[in-house]
């Protein structure tokens, strides 16, 4: 079918909304008529080229939420009028990973900047007569989706579907870094560095798992007032800033963890984060680096001597078929604010202008909405 979405044809260039030819789906995927798509800052990282692809062109959008309206031969589980969430990171539940807990580290990852399916390598996207790389095998930069039910989560059909895209990516990274892999405990001191879509969530998950303190650190002020609604006792510009602070509030402790959840994650940033991280700490990180990035600035002395842990995160060492559901059934319950996380809405024509105001600060989360002009 024809329709359209947001290309991208080089590093730095802009987002090209034009019209894209999408592919029935094939064995084991389905077509999705999508109703909105997160604005995730790790789709810029395509544009700065800190995420390296094989080639271009690249339809960028990994968060996204929908209704199934095609279903291709052997899948299971899955029908057409299925409300469902697009997971970034597909589940197969089969392989190691998957069989032991752990379907965010599901082997098929390997796959999610090739472009090519895991049905049977080949492309689902074509622009201009060339094959495309959706980001993340998912591409919701346009109101429909080719995608292998393995990048698919049925929900329930009371969660708006606008709120359910978030839980895709942003809302589970920083939710699950917080609980899963930084394992926050009740009357811990938490501190977040990086109060964007994934930051704001770690504020929550901590607030809400009964941290003492959870201090947001973020050089814009409106993005620490925003943390502030969501459970942070209380905010700095910089961790240079909190330091001594922290150091005060805790009587020289420093913080049971630490996330670093900003946009861009560089090797500097790791020192003064080591230094907020207390004995026998942990510092997560969870931000995205240039993949190029191989300098990292740390004292290894006080690493083992104060026993401190430093570990990564990717979708917040979350199995999506459980979490994703899970965190949607806490929304309902009122547990889970998702719809303040939502600050501006785009069309797709205005992509540009979407990151733009994520750039200067302006957005917590942006989504793109879809409407029935982009359907026709």
């Amino acid at each position: 079918m024809k329709t359209k979405g947001a290309i991208l044809w080089g590093v730095n260039e802009p987002w090209s909304v034009e019209e894209i030819e999408l592919g029935d789906p094939r064995d084991g995927e389905v077509q999705i008529e999508l109703a909105a798509s997160g604005l995730c800052h790790s789709d810029y990282h395509l544009v700065t080229g800190d995420i390296a692809i094989p080639s271009f062109p690249a339809l960028g959008g990994h968060e996204g939420a929908g209704v199934i309206t095609k279903v291709g031969p052997g899948v299971k589980d899955l029908k057409e009028g299925d409300h469902v969430v697009l997971s970034f990171i597909p589940a197969c539940g089969h392989c190691e990973p998957c069989s032991t807990g752990h379907q965010n580290l599901c082997d098929l990852g390997m796959y999610l900047l090739t472009g090519q399916s895991i049905s049977d390598g080949t492309n689902r996207v074509t622009a201009r007569g060339k094959g495309v790389i959706p980001m993340s095998l998912l591409g919701t930069f346009s109101p429909y989706v080719t995608v292998h039910q393995y990048s698919v989560v049925k929900i329930d059909e009371y969660v708006p579907l606008e709120v359910a895209a978030l839980v895709g990516c942003g809302v589970t990274t920083g939710w699950g870094s917080a609980t899963n892999i930084a394992q926050v405990k009740a009357g811990e001191t938490v501190v977040v560095v990086g109060i964007g879509g994934i930051g704001i969530n770690s504020v929550q998950a901590a607030a809400v798992s009964g941290a003492k303190y959870v201090i947001a650190i973020d050089p814009v002020e409106y993005h620490r007032d925003q943390a502030k609604k969501f459970g942070a006792t209380h905010t700095f510009s910089s961790m240079a800033e909190a330091i001594a602070p922290v150091m005060e509030l805790t009587w020289g402790k420093m913080a049971e963890k630490v996330l670093l959840t900003m946009g861009v994650v560089r090797g500097e940033d790791i020192d003064p984060a080591m230094t907020l991280t207390g004995k026998g700490g942990r510092c997560v990180v969870v931000g995205l680096a240039s993949m190029a990035d191989m300098d990292t600035k740390m004292n290894l002395f006080l690493l083992s001597m104060l026993q401190k842990e430093l570990c990564g995160s990717i979708f917040g060492g979350a199995n999506p078929r459980k979490e994703i559901p899970s965190l949607l059934s806490m929304y309902r319950a009122g547990k889970l604010n998702l719809d303040d996380l939502i600050t501006n809405t785009y069309k797709l024509e205005d992509i540009n202008q979407g990151y733009q105001d994520m750039l200067d600060g302006k957005n917590v989360r942006g989504i793109i909405k879809y409407t029935s002009a982009d359907r026709n």
